[in-house]
């Protein structure tokens, strides 16, 4: 059996350079590969066009490459809680292609999947079909959207094993479980990294054929974007 194990974070991202294009798996902050993100805070890559539904916050996740400049170009389904983003992205100095939430995990299934296009009703009639082809079927019109094309998906999931298997764990799944082998090199980071064997296959929601790198993270803070309770008697 071989093994994608990779001993740190260093080890997972090299080969990572500028003017790349990487998805990175996350719904907001839920499901984010921290780990690998802040690694690459630290280096000194930039120019990166990165695919993610939104950029996390100003002082976490995509936000804190967005502070450095890291990245060149964002395509998300919307700006989110990043007020850094917002800046950024109308001041010019950052390029943004926001697309319909469906059609950007659909974009990231299709590369999953080995299509490389496919028609969709979302966004025809819009500045999201400019310059696109639109054909009608049963009636209705549609737009032609192509798959992503990545260098890198970086994921995150709750437990892995050596040979890639995956496992999410609640709606921490979010965009990780399309964008997994959607890349040319996929990235899984995980909470709990096992031995071969160790996962009962009728839970493994990714088969590690999707994944060329694993490795378990150090630290994981979890942060929730907007904490909501019941105000107290």
């Amino acid at each position: 059996m071989i093994t994608k194990k990779e001993n740190n974070v260093q080890d997972a991202i090299n080969g990572i350079e500028n003017g790349m294009t990487i998805m990175f798996g996350g719904f907001g902050l839920c499901g984010i590969p921290e780990n690998t993100i802040a690694a690459l805070v630290n280096t000194s890559i930039s120019d990166l066009t990165c695919i993610s539904n939104n950029a996390g916050v100003d002082d976490f996740g995509l936000g804190l490459l967005l502070q450095k400049k890291q990245i060149k170009k964002m395509i998300s389904s919307y700006v989110g809680e990043n007020a850094e983003f917002e800046r950024q992205m109308l001041s010019g100095e950052l390029e943004v292609e926001l697309t319909p939430q469906g059609t950007l995990a659909e974009r990231c299934r299709a590369a999953q999947a080995g299509i490389p296009a496919f028609f969709t009703p979302a966004g025809y009639g819009t500045e999201v079909a400019e310059g696109k082809e639109a054909r009608e079927f049963n009636g209705k019109m549609h737009i032609m959207e192509e798959a992503f094309k990545a260098d890198f998906a970086i994921v995150k999931a709750w437990k892995g094993d050596e040979a890639g298997n995956l496992i999410f764990k609640g709606t921490a799944r979010n965009f990780n479980a399309c964008m997994a082998g959607a890349g040319k090199i996929t990235i899984a980071e995980v909470e709990e990294l096992v031995p071969v064997g160790s996962l009962d296959p009728n839970q493994i929601h990714i088969p590690g054929i999707m994944v060329q790198r694993i490795f378990q993270g150090e630290k994981f803070e979890k942060r929730i974007e907007q904490r909501t309770v019941r105000a107290r008697n």
